[in-house]
């Protein structure tokens, strides 16, 4: 049985990339559900395991969280990956392990609040009438 679908971090945004643009303008540049390439990097100086993550254009947006790298690089052959949105820190990407097509989760819609009913009818309940005061200070 295979996992359901997932959103996971991209990180590394802030690093640069050998060549063509910085990894924070191409996540500027990515619209969510535009398809995302991950690559194993094998030679990557930094983590053997390592997985690259590049934007439909081809250019590296970062990279797969160590912790779920090690355990999706096995199954890199039946993932696929979109992009879903950027974030402050990086990325997400939405990700199926089934082969099938990811789609982007259903955001709910924020709770309305409603205002209280304003028990005067004016709208103006920051400003009470107060009693005037007499000009000797109550003497």
């Amino acid at each position: 049985m295979a996992r359901p679908p997932q959103s996971i971090a991209v990180k590394g945004a802030d690093y640069p990339n050998k060549r063509g643009p910085g990894r924070r303008f191409e996540i500027a540049m990515c619209l969510p559900g535009e398809p995302v390439e991950l690559r194993r990097e094998p030679k990557n100086p930094a983590d053997s395991r390592a997985i690259g993550v590049y934007s439909a254009r081809g250019i590296q947006i970062g990279y797969i969280p160590a912790d779920y790298a090690q355990w999706l690089g096995g199954q890199l052959q039946t993932v696929r990956a979109i992009f879903q949105s950027a974030e402050t820190w990086g990325a997400a990407i939405r990700v199926t392990f089934d082969g099938s097509e990811p789609v982007l989760p259903v955001e709910k819609p924020a709770e309305r609040q409603v205002p209280a009913p304003d028990p005067d009818g004016y709208g103006d309940d920051d400003w009470l009438p107060r009693e005037p005061e007499d000009d000797f200070g109550g003497i």
